[in-house]
């Protein structure tokens, strides 16, 4: 039994906030993982070791290099292991956009455990079947026909990092009815999480804000925050 829960794969934890990086490690350490703590992503994509397989949860907001930046220095410094952001109240529309280019999930804090666990044992799965994207592709374009044309339309402005006031102005609709489709939305595609739909979303080929606009006759994303 000792050995089923140790040695699970190397987490690097990379967040300016000490108290977060400790409890991470913690947490992480007693379910088995490995732990790299970093203070923020210049010392992280200085420091790294490339070779091997690891995750990374990486903070979006921090002094410096911010996450978003991170994430994309990794995919021209050639460091291929799976993101899960780590976001504070406020960041989802950061959040989207770190998925958009390829993080696997993203958490709000406080985290809670178990999402926690889960993410992380997620991004490791997709380290050990990179091929069944291909399939999961196919898989998605099925969910997303369960979808009438203006649910999967909200979706693809949710996927696209467009605030609700956006996409109602844009399909001429109130907010709360955007709301309502998204709850729909969550429902057919039988997900527990928004990040969950933004996955099946980004599978399906959704979520390109040009596109939006395009389809919208809008130049550019309003900002009607």
């Amino acid at each position: 039994m000792i050995d089923s829960i140790m040695d699970k794969g190397l987490v690097h934890v990379v967040d300016d906030e000490e108290s977060i990086r400790k409890s991470l490690k913690f947490l992480l350490g007693t379910a088995g993982y490995r732990v790299e703590r970093w203070p923020d992503g210049e010392a992280f994509l200085k420091g790294v070791d490339k070779s091997g397989d690891a995750c990374v949860l990486l903070d979006i907001r921090m002094p410096g290099i911010e996450g978003l930046d991170v994430q994309k220095r990794m995919i021209e410094d050639g460091i291929n292991f799976p993101v899960v952001v780590l976001t504070g109240h406020g960041d989802v529309s950061q959040a989207v956009r770190a998925m958009q280019t390829g993080a696997t999930d993203f958490l709000e804090k406080p985290f809670d455990r178990q999402r926690l666990l889960e993410a992380v044992d997620a991004a490791f799965q997709q380290i050990a079947d990179r091929e069944a994207l291909w399939e999961r592709a196919h898989w998605a374009r099925a969910q997303i026909s369960k979808l009438t044309e203006r649910e999967r339309e909200v979706l693809d402005g949710l996927a696209s990092g467009l605030p609700n006031k956006t996409i109602a102005y844009d399909m001429g609709i109130s907010s709360r009815t955007v709301e309502v489709y998204r709850a729909n939305v969550m429902s057919k595609l039988a997900v527990a999480n928004f990040a969950d739909a933004l996955r099946v979303a980004f599978a399906a080929g959704l979520g390109s804000e040009h596109k939006w606009c395009v389809g919208h006759g809008v130049g550019q994303k309003q900002d009607v925050d």
